[in-house]
């Protein structure tokens, strides 16, 4: 089972309880609510599979492998304890989730970077995003999605558009995203923006 808490190693419901300092030791909840209450009443709450405790739980945190003791109430996401044992902290999240959760945690900002001077592998990166954009149409949505779908390497298939496994369809994208460079379009040119302003570096009518 495992625990979702705040980066201080409070719990976020409550904020009164603290993970960190309770590894290897048992805590109990006095105050519970009755089995009729469901999954969701007052409890001490933990999940099978650790994605599932972002139901309640959000980035940044910290995650701890516990084992739940009198269960009173469960679902196929998470089950409600009157007590849980703390076995340990888990340090490497991205294994943990299966995606890349320090880059989710510290997104790349490409217009904080100093912007580069375009080059031809640059704009060949454009043809391909555009030429996927094509394709798909706006069921992709923007450099923004392409950029956080990045951050999942074990998805092996993506929908709207066929892709040979382990391949990231919407590559040409991001590359050009940790270049420090944004694309655009408009409807009947694309733009290639940089800098904190976000300044056009070159536009490409298609």
């Amino acid at each position: 089972m495992y625990k979702l808490v705040r980066p201080d190693g409070y719990d976020f419901y409550s904020g009164t309880i603290n993970y960190a300092d309770n590894v290897g030791k048992i805590i109990r909840e006095a105050d519970f609510d009755a089995k009729e209450k469901g999954v969701c009443g007052k409890g001490l709450h933990a999940s099978r599979n650790p994605n599932d405790c972002f139901i309640n739980a959000k980035i940044p945190c910290r995650a701890f492998r516990v084992d739940g003791i009198q269960k009173i109430a469960g679902d196929r996401y998470k089950s409600r304890y009157q007590a849980l044992k703390i076995h340990e902290e888990i340090m490497d999240l991205d294994a943990l989730f299966g995606w890349r959760y320090t880059e989710a945690a510290n997104p790349l900002n490409p217009l904080s970077m100093p912007p580069p001077e375009i080059r031809q592998e640059h704009i060949d990166c454009l043809i391909k995003w555009a030429s996927v954009r094509a394709s798909v149409g706006d069921s992709v949505g923007d450099s923004v999605w392409a950029y956080v779908g990045s951050m999942f390497p074990t998805i092996t298939s993506w929908e709207y558009i066929k892709s040979s496994p382990g391949d990231y369809p919407y590559q040409p994208c991001m590359d050009l995203w940790k270049c420090g460079i944004i694309p655009s379009f408009d409807g009947k040119s694309w733009r290639l923006h940089g800098g904190k302003n976000a300044d056009i570096l070159y536009v490409l009518t298609m």
